[in-house]
């Protein structure tokens, strides 16, 4: 793998985005800060094939006669299957280093641990059952509506870490994903990408129904702001970022765009 110190590519930074942030064959060829800048500024994209895929095969089951339910679990499953399960895995350690009380340093041990607590167990069953159930009803809605929602929370969920990476979030370990994307992205540009992804967003909902395209970008800066909220808890918490807190963020603005978008049917 290259570490060059030249300056990257956009082709880096997608690759970077896509062999990090997905199990697609792409192969990362730089792994230092500069392409891990244009890696995290192209997560949203990573996010829209993730999103894609999962409506996708939504539709895909819906054509087959499947109803609303099975839809949205397949919907929900698809991005589980296309990052291994890391995010899911990161939102439960970090709720169960959250969880403990401890100290940073006892804490950040714990979200190392390869098992599970019962934090993270309660938290994933919950995050889980509120994606399904914002889905189904989606696609009980229209399929339309359904496969719109599974496509933006998926792009929100990445844009999430666009804007943690920026710069002034610390990492809380000298090693590991969160470190080597912490920090990296300026925080101009994370603002032009938060901005470019809310306005493509809007505009996917106003194709389904004009009075979609607000509550579309509504749902789109609600993700933004709970996972925000997370950020800026889970730094004074453990001292910064790591990869398991990015995986929580990710979990956490899916599931709070897709809440959104459920919301006033």
């Amino acid at each position: 793998m290259s570490t060059t110190s030249s300056s990257p590519s956009w082709p880096d930074g997608v690759r970077f985005a896509f062999g990090t942030l997905t199990v697609l064959p792409v192969k990362v060829t730089r792994w230092d800060r500069e392409a891990a800048r244009g890696g995290m500024l192209c997560a949203p994209a990573a996010g829209l094939a993730v999103g894609v895929c999962a409506a996708a095969l939504g539709l895909f089951l819906l054509v087959l006669g499947a109803g609303p339910l099975l839809a949205a679990v397949a919907s929900a499953a698809v991005p589980a299957v296309l990052t291994r399960g890391l995010h899911l895995d990161g939102l439960a350690d970090t709720a169960d280093g959250l969880g403990s009380g401890k100290p940073a340093e006892d804490a950040l041990r714990i979200m190392k641990q390869s098992d599970i607590g019962p934090f993270g167990v309660i938290t994933l069953v919950f995050v889980l059952f509120a994606q399904v159930a914002a889905l189904a009803q989606l696609y009980a809605d229209s399929w339309a509506r359904g496969a719109l929602a599974a496509v933006v929370s998926a792009t929100a969920a990445r844009l999430a870490l666009t804007l943690a990476a920026r710069t002034g979030v610390p990492a809380a370990r000298p090693e590991g994903l969160g470190a080597a994307v912490a920090g990296v992205v300026p925080v101009r540009g994370a603002l032009i990408t938060v901005v470019a992804v809310t306005l493509a967003s809007a505009a996917a909902g106003w194709m389904s129904e004009p009075y979609d395209a607000a509550r579309t970008a509504l749902a789109v800066l609600a993700a933004l702001a709970v996972a925000e909220l997370l950020l800026r808890h889970c730094v004074r918490r453990f001292g910064g970022v790591t990869g398991d807190v990015f995986g929580g963020l990710a979990e956490t603005a899916a599931t709070a765009a897709l809440v959104v978008l459920s919301l006033g049917r």
